[in-house]
């Protein structure tokens, strides 16, 4: 007769709060702000900048595909997980060490985007955007693994993920307002030149971070990476580790991931420009953002990890899967009401809610599907699925809206777009409502077959 494993106890009001006090998730904020500050910097934010220099919506559109870069990670993520950084690895130690390195990359190819800019020519500051977002990406990859390696347990987890969403949170607010607040005072070159800078944030928490070592026994049992076996261990060994553990799921689970976020992705590039050609002022959209956009961004971060401890990850998933395609959707109507500072304000904090919300429910899922020994892979696979398709369909976001401007006028055009972005959202409810389902008999099955045994 085997033992039953006592069920975990769950920590007390008590221990939360001071597991909040731990440097670990003060540090996880900040690397949080270094992994969200330079997304919008070549996306969103870098359209609107194209935008006021009379740069095409087509153009734009296609110029987003820079953020692939996010999408290909998992392709020399392997690398990361394996190998120690050039020169900074002996000293930092391997998760910290490509932390740093990319962090200065990060910077640096800001710096060049300021320096050159659009009038410079699409293809001149299209290369530093790119630099960016790959050292970016790569940030991220490392950021993920010492987020997943540094927690001592599901709780812990759960905490530092939320840690992770505030900061990463407080990033996107300082580079989807904040900068209209600067760049309409100083300039774009100079607001990009001081979001470079920026970047120190993520290199002074790194330099307090520690060196996880929970992966270590796993990760120093493995072959060299040089050798046959020790290639095939680190490139092919997370996606073997991922469908031995998750099984007939496992396909499932990615595609769902990769349909969770596509409204948002699709909208994203044509946001900016949309607010330019309504005539909404920088300031009313900062203002809005930091205000009440703000408020309804952590109001989303803590629905969201509410909802994953109280209702589990299934019910919140699909709770995000509804609320997401309505809050794009909704931008349609700023057609009809122009500059309408209530409106605009309702669904910008509909929106903010809405993305926080799902945020907060997928990066808490992921990092329970990885496993150690593969922290990095597996993680950059999730991520780059769920991005993958989304940035690639944004591409023909200003096609779209300009194809669809003869039959509809501009405004019309948008309206139409946003409707379509909101609606393309649904085939992921459905994805999840059946994994939710498919998981549940899964669950059954086990408990079943291990009935016996207890």
């Amino acid at each position: 007769m085997t033992d039953t494993p006592a069920p975990k106890r769950r920590r007390t009001a008590v221990e939360v709060l001071a597991a909040l006090r731990q440097p670990k998730i003060a540090v996880m904020l900040a690397l949080g702000f270094s992994s969200g500050l330079p997304f919008l910097l070549t996306g969103n934010t870098f359209g609107y900048w194209l935008r006021e220099e009379g740069t095409t919506l087509k153009a734009i559109g296609f110029l987003s595909w820079v953020g692939l870069a996010y999408s290909m990670k998992l392709f020399w993520a392997p690398l990361i997980d394996r190998l120690d950084a050039p020169i900074l690895g002996k000293w930092l130690g391997r998760r910290r060490g490509w932390m740093v390195l990319s962090q200065l990359a990060v910077g640096a190819g800001l710096v060049g985007m300021a320096l050159t800019g659009p009038r410079a020519g699409l293809t001149t500051v299209g290369m530093f955007a790119v630099i960016v977002a790959f050292a970016s990406a790569t940030q991220d990859i490392v950021i993920d693994a010492w987020r997943i390696e540094a927690a001592d347990d599901e709780e812990e987890l759960g905490l530092l993920s939320s840690a992770f969403q505030l900061g990463y949170r407080a990033a996107l607010l300082a580079t989807d307002a904040l900068i209209l607040v600067v760049a309409a005072r100083v300039g774009w070159a100079n607001s990009y030149i001081a979001a470079g800078l920026c970047m120190a944030v993520g290199l002074f928490a790194t330099l307090k971070a520690f060196e996880p070592t929970r992966a270590d026994t796993i990760l120093k049992s493995k072959a060299p990476l040089w050798t046959p076996r020790g290639f095939f261990d680190a490139v092919v060994g997370p996606f073997i580790d991922f469908f031995a553990t998750h099984k007939e799921l496992g396909l499932l689970m990615l595609v769902a991931v990769a349909l969770y976020r596509i409204p948002d992705f699709v909208m994203g590039p044509m946001a900016n420009p949309y607010y330019h050609d309504l005539g909404i002022t920088k300031d009313m959209v900062a203002t809005v953002r930091g205000s009440i956009g703000l408020v309804a961004a952590l109001a989303g971060i803590a629905a969201g990890g509410v909802s994953a401890i109280r209702l589990g990850f299934f019910p919140t998933l699909i709770i995000g899967a509804i609320l997401q395609p309505l809050a794009v959707a909704a931008f349609a109507l700023l057609s009809l009401t122009g500059a309408n500072l209530g409106v605009f304000s309702a669904v910008m904090a509909g929106d903010n809610f809405a993305m926080s919300f799902a945020g907060v429910a997928l990066v808490a899922y992921m990092s329970s599907l990885t496993g150690l020994g593969y922290t990095a892979t597996q993680y950059a696979l999730l991520s780059s699925t769920y991005a993958m398709l989304g940035k690639f369909l944004k591409g023909f976001s200003g096609e779209v809206v300009e194809g669809l401007t003869p039959a509809h006028g501009l405004l019309g055009a948008y309206a139409v777009f946003f409707v379509g972005a909101g609606l393309i959202g649904l085939p992921a409810l459905v994805m999840f409502v059946v994994l939710a389902r498919a998981h549940a008999r899964r669950e059954a099955r086990l408990a079943a077959e291990a009935a016996p045994a207890a």
